[in-house]
């Protein structure tokens, strides 16, 4: 677990992402690549949410560019590092937040990555030093009716002493995050579809 008052240098966060390229992940290795199958691993929390960003094949294209720009990252209290950063499988990404006055730097790796012809996403699992252990998947999809939703899987659990302690506040944030994901998203589609 990293944090620090200061927002942390470029020279920082490559130090930190270079020691993690190679380091396994924090999670069972059974349990790699669990948000692409049915069920969830036993032990996590699951969560599965969404929401509806519009309908037809140019919003869907649309949703598209939000993954690719990493758009459902909250830019009022999240950063994504490097940026831009390749959603390709190995791809190591720091992911800070902004809480209580503090940067929080947490390190995922991209597990795998999906295109098809109505679907589009990928998944990252945790890496040592994150808060918490577990994968999470983002996709954007359309139905057979042309319905756009963009959807956000997970399974996780507290990784450190202090997400283990303070359990409610841990999921409350999680929450937190989860709705102002669903809600840059829409916004992301709707403000390049004006």
């Amino acid at each position: 677990m990293y944090f620090t008052r200061k927002t942390p240098s470029p020279d920082l966060l490559n130090r930190y992402r270079k020691v993690r390229r190679n380091i396994p992940f924090s999670y069972e290795p059974e349990n790699i690549g669990a948000t692409a199958r049915p069920g969830y691993p036993a032990g996590y929390d699951h969560d599965l949410n969404q929401i509806k960003l519009g309908s037809g094949e140019a919003c869907l294209e649309r949703a598209k560019e939000g993954i690719l720009a990493w758009a459902m990252f909250p830019d009022s209290w999240t950063r994504i590092y490097p940026r831009p950063i390749p959603i390709e499988e190995g791809v190591v990404v720091i992911v800070l937040f902004r809480l209580c006055g503090l940067w929080w730097l947490n390190s995922c790796r991209i597990v795998y990555t999906f295109e098809e012809n109505c679907r589009f996403g990928f998944a990252y699992g945790t890496l040592p030093g994150h808060v918490e252990q577990g994968e999470e998947c983002f996709w954007v999809e359309m139905e057979e009716d042309g319905t756009v939703w963009y959807r956000i899987r997970a399974f996780s659990r507290p990784a450190v002493w202090l997400t283990k302690i303070g359990y409610p506040v841990a999921r409350r944030y999680q929450r937190r995050f989860v709705w102002d994901s669903l809600a840059s998203m829409q916004a992301f589609v709707q403000k390049q579809g004006s």
